[in-house]
């Protein structure tokens, strides 16, 4: 693409095109653009036309968007493991880019500027510093030319754009090559703006246009500093230590009324600046301690100083919590004794901690308005960032060398605060807010049980006398951030309450399901969900009988609590109910619980929008599957009526999120059907089979499992449709992946369980043949296992003797170098008891067909392998590393498959009759050593001394002799 004025009037006109209120137009010019995208040159063009000054300020914007997305999807290095994009750009247009983007990148307007800097920060992923050695050197030379703090700052912004990547790679040899070479050119023309920009600062303290650009350039320098210094501590930053730790202290002290935000919202540019420098000199607190000691009593003193002066804004949040959290990694560190003193440990838990734990106007509109914010919050964990959080681990790292001495502080503080609330409740609610939170938030907790104690109350007294009182409240409304505290003790503390309690306050809990605060019925469900789940040991607490008499009011709330506003998609409602139809014996309501499931399954599909509730909905439809159809087969076609309609739209419309849920369920209701299946179930067959179903990653799984439940309830009528062929078809292609070939044997073992071997046979040798190329050429240690399975199950299904001659009509006497050479070698490296019981008794079943033929030089090693199989223990046995995933078979972007855990295959043992493999073994041996007697003891010689003994006591605790 040239650059011509014909071409300008197109693409400005395209670009304002892009900016239509309508779709029509709107949409033509993204397709005009797309296809223009595909010409070479066109990104030098774009770049050209939005550094234009004659080109209207709209197409410029719209173009420098456009030149960031077309740079970050076709701006790409070669990988053999990844295919290129389609039409990628090309090295003679990325050379020409890489030359004019930094000028014009410091030339253009704001809004332009920050699209090209994003841009550029893409490149530089991709190609800096190999390949644009002349990156570095351009920022630094425009760095130190510039006096504009406009062009100054967007110079840096880009800088800490590329310099970010030495926050997150792991270190490598290359790694450290790259930072060496950023810090060789960059770390001293840094330091250099940075105090040329202090003595600005210093001469303009009055000059509000100067000040505001000079300090967001500090902050800017201190960013870089983080990212250049996050891996370890360069030679360059150590020799000038004294002069950053200088002007950091500065500015931790400087004071302007002048750059204070009025907006209470928006931080200010100098609370920034000192967030940013918290940042730093808490990095060196963790990482270069033993360098940064002899500033670490002057940066405590002014950090406690800042934090006396920090205001409870939200505007302030950022400095408060990394100021905190600067003084919590001191507390832990060896220079903890700056916290000795008892009045010190005071002054910071009542001037810094509970002022800072203290719920505010801010967490109680967040309370009200954004329901799964605050819960993400207050129990998921994400409010590591917040002053609440950060305070409360303050406190935790005063503990971990003053526990007594904070114990008893905060002990005293708690008592206060609940005697203050019970002086006036109506007014001072939040204390107790405040000492619910702390008693929580310093709550050592285990993830499946949650808190197992504290050492700040009795947890049993404290909940029947301050706890209980807030749940029985019999209005549900009343009060409602007291009432979700309430239920948020109870979720902690769940395992230390007692049984006899809980169930006697499970209609309090099911009350507080339909409570018109978000919060509280979400935190009911939690509560609930979470009780469910609790083990004693490895059973349940809580039984179906426990559930009983309490079942059909929870079940009419939950689905209540669906239809109140704002959580008609709330995983946590979703989340109870699987666990409850997971648990409770649902036989009468069964069929008013598929109606409710089924109805929000039909609004779902119209816009999958939440991954967590559509998980847990179809969770919910596998548990209700699993626990009413396969307990009572004739509720099967109750349910089919009901889901088959609705998945049969999910197939159709392509709903891709949810085909492979639809695939497992399906594979549920077959498996509780029994034969033969209905002739609608038949007809579905062939289009499984459709490759593009297949092509899908995500599919694979479920479609897997559902093709096994049809070889499992239909074998006869899929071999009469001609159509296992297809299925065969389907096991090739998956066999040939590393990443999906263990479902390829899935595939292969139903087969052979559920096919007769007549029907079987004509296909065996191609079967085979598949398997051992794939052996030769792209073995791995899971597929020699599965093969292994796959071959074992052959063998205890239809005899040692079909399998043997199957292997050699591939080639003649293979099957003896398949034993010798794979077999053999790693059946000890098979795992699982079902799997260990299969492979032991089908290499036992070996040996009598092998004696009697002319290879008995090959029992010594499968009998080595198969004691050492069933004496060893799995550590012993087991030396592997993970096969790693091909990822040229996993490019681009693919729904992901969730595997739902109430519709997990039951697996059939293949050997009830046999209970124990050893004894199995023993007598096989016995058998043969009666009917080829001499045998054995030659092959008994030439065992490893260890497997002689353990043979030895096989023979003798099942009274076999061996002769």
């Amino acid at each position: 693409m040239q650059y011509t004025d014909e071409t300008v009037k197109t693409l400005s006109s395209c670009f304002l095109q892009t900016l239509a209120p309508t779709l029509e137009p709107r949409k033509q010019a993204e397709n005009f653009l797309k296809g223009a995208a595909d010409q070479p040159g066109y990104g030098i063009t774009i770049l050209r036309l939005l550094s234009d000054p004659s080109v209207g300020k709209e197409v410029r914007q719209a173009a420098a968007v456009n030149f960031k997305n077309h740079v970050k999807y076709r701006w790409v290095t070669p990988d053999p493991d990844f295919p290129p994009p389609l039409n990628p750009m090309q090295d003679p247009e990325k050379d020409q880019i890489k030359g004019l983007i930094v000028t014009l990148m410091l030339s253009t307007p704001p809004k332009i500027q920050s699209q090209l800097s994003e841009a550029l920060s893409i490149m530089s992923q991709h190609d800096f510093p190999s390949k644009w050695q002349t990156l570095l050197p351009e920022l630094v030379v425009s760095l130190q030319s510039a006096t504009d703090y406009t062009i100054i700052n967007g110079i840096l912004q880009t800088s800490n754009s590329i310099f970010k990547r030495f926050r997150y790679q792991y270190k490598s040899n290359e790694l450290f090559t790259d930072l060496k070479y950023c810090l060789d050119g960059f770390a001293a023309p840094l330091l250099e703006i940075f105090l040329k920009t202090g003595q600005v600062i210093a001469a303009n303290s009055e000059n509000l246009s100067v000040l505001k650009p000079a300090l967001e350039c500090q902050r800017l320098v201190c960013c870089i500093f983080y990212s250049l210094n996050f891996q370890e501590l360069p030679e360059v930053f150590e020799n000038h230590m004294a002069e950053w730790m200088g002007e950091f202290h500065k500015y931790l002290v400087y004071t302007n009324p002048l750059i204070q935000e009025t907006n209470h919202e928006k931080s200010s540019v100098i609370d920034e600046l000192k967030a940013a420098i918290c940042e730093n000199i808490n990095l060196y607190m963790e990482k270069n301690e033993e360098e940064f000691q002899g500033y670490l009593g002057q940066f405590a003193t002014d950090v406690w100083s800042l934090l006396m002066s920090v205001s409870l804004s939200t505007s302030q949040d950022w400095l408060a919590t990394t100021a905190i959290k600067f003084l919590t990694t001191v507390s832990k560190s060896v220079h903890h004794k700056l916290f000795s003193e008892p009045s010190t440990l005071q002054q910071i838990s009542e001037s810094i901690v509970i002022p800072n734990v203290r719920i505010r106007d801010e967490d109680e509109e967040l309370f009200e308005m954004n329901y799964l914010e605050y819960i993400r919050r207050d129990v998921e964990g994400s409010d590591m960032d917040t002053r609440r959080r950060i305070a409360c681990e303050l406190v935790k790292g005063l503990s971990t060398h003053y526990r007594e001495q904070v114990t008893a502080l905060f002990s005293v503080y708690l008592q206060n605060l609940i005697q203050e609330y019970a002086a006036n409740p109506a007014q001072k609610w939040k204390e107790k807010d405040c000492a619910l939170y702390l008693i929580v938030a310093l709550a050592p907790r285990q993830a499946s049980v949650g808190a197992t104690g504290t050492d700040l109350v009795n947890v049993e007294q404290f909940f029947d006398t301050h706890i209980v009182l807030e749940l029985q409240v019999q209005d549900v409304n009343s009060n409602a951030l007291l009432k979700a505290d309430a239920l948020k003790f109870f979720i902690t503390f769940r395992s230390l309450i007692r049984k006899q309690l809980t169930l006697k306050l499970m209609p309090q809990l099911i009350g507080f399901l339909v409570a018109e605060s978000n919060v509280v019925h979400s935190y009911a469900a939690l509560c609930i969900e979470k009780l469910l789940a609790l083990k004693d040991g490895k059973q349940l607490r809580y039984t179906a009988s426990d559930l009983t008499p309490f079942l059909q009011p929870l079940l009419t709330n939950l689905f209540s609590a669906l239809k109140l506003p704002e959580s008609q998609e709330n995983p946590y409602i979703m989340r109870c109910i699987m666990r409850v139809l997971s648990i409770a014996d649902v036989g009468p309501f069964a069929s008013q619980c598929l109606a409710e499931l089924t109805g929000i399954l039909v609004e779902v599909c119209k816009n999958p929008s939440n991954p967590s509730f559509n998980h847990y909905l179809f969770e919910a439809v596998a548990a209700l599957v699993k626990k009413a159809c396969h307990r009572d087969p004739e509720q099967v076609a109750v349910f089919e009526n009901m889901l088959l309609p609705v998945f049969q739209n999910v197939l159709e419309q392509d709903v891709t999120e949810f085909a492979p849920y639809v695939f497992q369920i399906m594979a549920q209701l077959i498996e509780s059907r029994r034969p033969p299946l209905p002739q609608n179930y038949i007809a579905f067959f062939p289009p499984l089979l459709t490759p593009i179903l297949w092509q899908r990653q995500a599919n694979v799984p479920g479609l897997v499992r559902l093709l096994q439940a049809y070889l499992q309830k239909a074998p006869q009528e899929i071999n009469q449709g001609n159509q296992l062929p297809q299925v065969l078809g389907v096991f090739e292609k998956l066999i040939a992946s590393k990443n999906t070939d263990h479902q390829g044997f899935f595939i292969l073992n139903t087969v052979i369980e559920n096919v007769s071997f007549e029907v079987l046979s004509p296909y065996m040798s191609q079967i085979w043949t598949i398997l051992f190329s794939r052996l030769q050429y792209r073995s791995t240690g899971k597929f020699i296992k599965s093969l292994i399975i796959f071959a074992s199950l052959f063998v205890v299904k239809h005899g040692p003797s079909k399998v043997i001659d199957t292997i050699n009509s591939v080639q003649p006497n293979l099957f003896l170098s398949i034993l010798d050479n794979v077999w053999s070698p790693n059946l000890s490296t098979i795992t699982g008891e079902m799997e260990i019981k299969l492979c032991a008794v089908a290499a036992s079943m070996l040996f009598t067909p092998l004696l009697e033929g002319s290879a008995t030089p090959y029992c010594g090693k499968l009998l080595n392998s198969v004691i050492m199989l069933l004496v060893k223990p799995e550590d012993e046995r087991i030396d592997e590393e993970q096969d790693v995933p091909d990822l040229d078979e996993m490019v681009g972007y693919t729904a992901v498959y969730a595997q739902l855990h109430n519709s997990t295959k039951t697996e059939d043992d293949p050997l009830k009759d046999v209970k124990d493999p050893k004894e199995f073994l023993a007598k096989i041996l016995g058998g043969v050593s009666l009917q080829q007697p001499g045998k054995l003891p030659s092959i008994v010689q030439g065992l490893e001394s260890s497997n002689q003994t353990a043979l030895a006591q096989l023979c003798s605790t099942f009274r076999i002799s061996i002769v």
